[in-house]
């Protein structure tokens, strides 16, 4: 039994926390005092409550993100349900603090929020330690001024420089190391403003010290790590760091193992295209975010554009590397028409990343992109993922139009189980947008879903789809 649980809710079991153990590896003397427990979005509601149960925390903290809001308040009602009904004095009901990005922004009316009693703000490491000790060792929290600040039950976190953090890669088990992904960073924030995204809220970044960082990476390679995925959101944005740890991998990566990186894709000069021609097939992994080739757009939300220079950064990454490169555009932006959407797929296309990724504009609670509601006549689903359900220019049912073409184009294309009728699917240039929309909508009315579709049953509707509509 541990005195603290720090616990959250994964979108899929090979995706461990390093939130939770970034925070039990800066909890001090209180560490051996705390365990860890991981759940995955699909696993049934009893299996978490009886685990949370049989630890009898005095402490139980949450880790809460959009993908897992409406799954955290269902385990918190369960549990209080549990604490409700006569059982408190077999097992107390724990204090409850809750943490993440998902809950930073929301109001103290929001139904997960009514239910804790602290709720820590921002990065959590330091902050959560000092209140760990305010709660078993009554140390005051005035100590919390020098890492962030208390406002009633909220204890909001300043960034602080990234070499105060105990590392925590030594706490990924042996489980993590073989079977799972294994997250890591070497920096923090986004120098860019882009208003769907939280990291617009502070455009300071700050990096972890690279040979520390560089020296835990060699012990996980020593301990047999294959998939690291790194949570920096602009990786390439310091050419000389990015080259050196890219030099670290590729010294040492050999499949099956991959690295996973998140690039800008106006930032690859030729000191790092050198080094990126130079992975084996397989194992490197990049995420590249476009959002729209719509240049006013991406004024209008406050992203970098460059659509020439992207375009040529995605061909070289084509062309003269191995990379999986995985690109991403997000419909419903502001202004953003059906029209001008399907010019910037089209454009993606003409330039073929591994995959195509389509989004839905989400308002994550805080950020900026909440003022272009009424200008921009945004209307977005009050409920987590809070995707965009209309526009000024985008109507609701052309937003299902699109909603539906993601579906399907993630069952068709991005999963590579169909890659040889690809070729009579889509041309190679030109208007593939519209194809594939007919496409996609005569497939949702042949199966009335776009989920749940037996494979069998989907190529065979595939292959009559390209008997009757044959590419000139």
């Amino acid at each position: 039994m541990a005195e603290i649980v720090l616990a959250t809710i994964n979108a899929k079991w090979i995706h461990p926390s390093l939130a939770l153990r970034l925070l039990q590896a800066n909890l001090g003397a209180l560490a051996e005092r705390s365990a860890i427990l991981e759940f995955a979005l699909r696993q049934p509601l009893e299996e978490k409550v009886s685990a949370i149960i049989a630890e009898r925390p005095r402490v139980l903290a949450l880790s809460v993100y959009i993908w897992n809001h409406e799954a955290t308040l269902a385990l918190l009602k369960a549990l209080e349900a549990y604490w409700s009904a006569d059982q408190k004095e077999l097992v107390p009901r724990p204090i409850i603090v809750l943490g993440g990005p998902e809950v930073s922004y929301l109001s103290d009316e929001a139904p997960l929020v009514r239910m804790a009693d602290w709720i820590v703000r921002g990065e959590g490491e330091l902050v959560f330690q000092s209140l760990m000790e305010h709660l078993f060792f009554e140390e005051p929290l005035e100590q919390l001024d020098r890492y962030g600040v208390r406002s009633d039950r909220w204890i909001l976190a300043h960034p602080v420089p990234l070499d105060l953090i105990r590392s925590a890669y030594h706490l990924y088990t042996d489980e993590d190391i073989n079977r799972k992904l294994i997250y890591v960073e070497a920096s923090r924030g986004c120098p860019f403003g882009c208003e769907f995204c939280l990291s617009s809220l502070d455009r300071r970044v700050r990096t972890f010290p690279l040979e520390t960082f560089l020296s835990d990476m060699e012990g996980l390679f020593v301990r047999g790590a294959k998939g690291f995925k790194f949570l920096d959101r602009t990786f390439n944005l310091d050419y000389e760091r990015a080259e050196k740890i890219l030099l670290f991998f590729l010294e040492r990566i050999e499949p099956p193992a991959y690295v996973h990186f998140e690039m800008v894709p106006s930032r690859f000069p030729d000191r790092l295209r050198d080094v990126l021609r130079q992975f084996p097939a397989g194992t490197l992994r990049l995420e590249v975010g476009i959002q729209t080739f719509t240049p006013e757009v991406a004024r209008r939300i406050g992203r970098p554009s460059n659509p020439e220079k992207e375009q040529e950064a995605l061909r070289f990454l084509r062309d003269e590397t191995n990379a999986i490169v995985h690109a991403d555009l997000i419909a419903g932006l502001p202004g953003e028409t059906l029209e001008s959407f399907a010019r910037s797929f089209n454009m993606l296309w003409a330039v073929r990343p591994t995959e195509i990724q389509l989004g839905i504009l989400k308002k994550l609670p805080g950020t900026p992109i909440a003022r272009h509601d009424g200008p921009f006549g945004m209307v977005f689903d009050e409920r987590p993922p809070y995707e965009v359900l209309e526009t000024a220019t985008l109507s609701r049912s052309e937003l299902d139009r699109v909603k539906n073409f993601a579906r399907f184009w993630e069952l068709i294309v991005n999963r590579g189980h169909f890659d040889d009728l690809i070729s009579r699917l889509l041309p190679e240039a030109g208007d593939v947008f519209s194809r594939f929309m007919e496409l996609s909508e005569e497939l949702l009315a042949r199966f009335g879903k776009n989920w749940g579709i037996d494979r069998a049953d989907l190529r065979e509707a595939l292959e009559t789809w390209c008997r009757n509509h044959p590419l000139a």
